[in-house]
């Protein structure tokens, strides 16, 4: 994971300190709607905590894998290499077991706009697809 200070701005661009915003989620706490989760995921991206990405992936996600050891590298290789510039929300449209977030990443390696599925699980909102745009 990257050092990132609780006091730093949160990389999802919601101008509160990282320790008031996502990093709550990072350790554990629930996002109470897809938009949460979709931010506080941007935030781990941002922040490299792949173990946050794992854990609220949906089984039916392609990148889901049994293999949490390669999967986790995966994910921080990609971490190391980006750099996440700004997250902007285009939409949200809510529901109470299925959620739809479109937004656009601003990357180090070029915009990337989504659209993002999320299905509601035991009370939990998880990362189930995403469509590029």
């Amino acid at each position: 994971m990257k050092k990132t200070s609780p006091n730093t701005p949160c990389p999802c661009g919601s101008k509160k300190k990282y320790k008031k915003c996502c990093q709550p989620y990072h350790k554990g706490a629930k996002a109470k709607t897809a938009l949460l989760l979709m931010k506080s995921r941007y935030s781990a991206y941002a922040v490299g905590n792949s173990s946050y990405i794992v854990k609220t992936t949906h089984p039916n996600n392609p990148d889901f894998t049994d293999n949490i050891k390669a999967w986790k590298e995966s994910i921080e290789s990609f971490c190391q290499a980006t750099e996440f510039l700004g997250l902007e929300i285009l939409e949200f449209v809510d529901g109470k077991e299925e959620a739809f977030v479109t937004f656009k990443a601003k990357l180090s390696s070029g915009d990337m706009v989504e659209r993002s599925r999320f299905l509601k699980e035991g009370g939990e909102w998880l990362y189930e697809s995403g469509e590029f745009k």
